[in-house]
């Protein structure tokens, strides 16, 4: 079975990676959004959600949760560690996530924290047909870029807030929020973006 864009290398270090997920509270990474996420219970979908630190965090908050990680050690990690149950784990993918698409789901708020600058020009315009197609009415997608080198063994893409931006808007999806931040793990050469993209 070919490996999900952008899943390589993270599978054989998927504990690390948990720790190194988890040492990150959810209200610090999400600081910069954290007022566009409903206060009322909605549903929402974590997209490449990793150890599941973000998916859990709103689950406690009293969203239904659907989180998607692809890499099998990580999904198995993430349910070890957040057993919760408002937290739905399932093995899907980005840029078709056909298994939720083909299961007619629609979500008011879809989460990408460090995921969408994995896949490639071609793979980022499937993948954003496919995030519009999940959303609710007035739906939101809250997205994270990564900027920087990119770590051995990985793979990234230079994304510009922009570039997402446009390709959004041929989707349907307006932007409603951008902001740019420092490395939460303080690394000096990386930087973030944070945007807010709504289905108008």
């Amino acid at each position: 079975m070919t490996a999900a864009p952008g899943t390589q290398g993270y599978g054989e270090n998927a504990a690390a990676l948990a720790d190194q997920y988890e040492s990150i509270a959810f209200a610090d990474v999400h600081r910069d959004v954290a007022h566009l996420i409903p206060a009322a219970p909605s549903r929402i979908a974590d997209i490449g959600a990793g150890s599941g630190r973000d998916a859990a965090a709103l689950a406690r908050m009293g969203h239904a949760v659907v989180a998607a990680e692809p890499t099998r050690a990580l999904r198995l990690e993430g349910q070890r560690r957040h057993a919760l149950p408002t937290l739905e784990w399932v093995d899907d993918a980005l840029p078709g996530l056909d298994g939720l698409r083909g299961q007619g789901r629609a979500f008011d708020v879809i989460m990408l924290t460090a995921v969408w600058m994995h896949l490639d020009a071609d793979e980022r315009r499937h993948g954003m047909e496919a995030l519009a197609a999940l959303l609710a009415p007035r739906g939101q997608i809250l997205m994270s870029l990564r900027h920087g080198p990119v770590p051995a063994g990985r793979r990234m893409f230079d994304v510009s807030a922009q570039e997402t931006i446009e390709l959004a808007a041929a989707h349907g999806l307006s932007s409603h929020h951008l902001s740019e931040r420092e490395d939460m793990l303080d690394r000096a050469d990386v930087r973030w973006s944070f945007l807010g993209l709504r289905l108008d």
